[in-house]
């Protein structure tokens, strides 16, 4: 959502920005997303259809959809969550900042300690604010942390890096070295998993199609 951005408004980066190419990009990255698994349930039986639970906790970026009407009312019924077309592609989509339990890992964009509503700084933090295995995202870096309760079970907390192949202006040349990829929780038993990262370069060189010569 980056026409919607407050933070260089006016600059020149910000020319040709639209919101329109905003929410075109993001059913198209969607639809590229879901495309192997629809393609999966489209040879299959109604009975044999791959159906896992897919769940979306929105971010500050979509937020910034709700934080534009509540500035300037007058576009209230014109910008929609609707448009991004999360729940129309089937997912279960949770409020920004509202945490959601599944089989005892709680997960959010980010979650927040103080009175200010500040994201926590590391995987340690949410492990002690929290007390509970926890997973999020929103800052760049990969981190993990791990500690036990009093009857033995282990808790996990994960700051899950990003997963894009292009650097971010704002980050500098060293802000841009985090880790990109994806977690599997293995196991998941009551808030408690084996962590398994899966690097974007071993996905991409798993699945990514060789090119043909002709």
């Amino acid at each position: 959502m980056s026409s919607l951005s407050s933070y260089d408004v006016g600059k020149k980066s910000f020319e040709g920005r639209r919101y329109k190419s905003d929410i075109a990009a993001t059913r198209k990255a969607m639809n590229l997303l879901l495309a192997p698994m629809r393609e999966l349930n489209r040879k299959r039986s109604l009975e044999t259809r791959y159906k896992p639970r897919l769940v979306m906790t929105m971010g500050n970026h979509e937020e910034r959809i709700l934080r534009v009407m509540e500035n300037d009312p007058k576009l209230d019924g014109t910008l929609s969550f609707a448009d991004l077309g999360y729940e129309e592609a089937g997912w279960e989509v949770i409020p920004f900042l509202k945490p959601i339990s599944i089989n005892g890992v709680i997960f959010s964009h980010y979650f927040t300690t103080g009175v200010m509503g500040r994201p926590i700084t590391s995987a340690a933090a949410l492990l002690s604010k929290k007390h509970q295995s926890a997973v999020m995202g929103h800052v760049q870096k990969r981190e993990v942390a791990f500690s036990n309760r009093a009857d033995g079970k282990e808790l996990t907390a994960i700051f899950a890096g990003t997963y894009y192949q292009h650097d971010e202006v704002f980050l500098g040349p060293q802000g841009n070295s985090q880790y990109r990829g994806v977690w599997m929780l293995y196991d998941v038993q009551d808030g408690e998993f084996e962590t398994v990262p899966v690097p974007l370069k071993f996905l991409a060189k798993r699945y990514t199609r060789p090119h043909r010569r002709h």
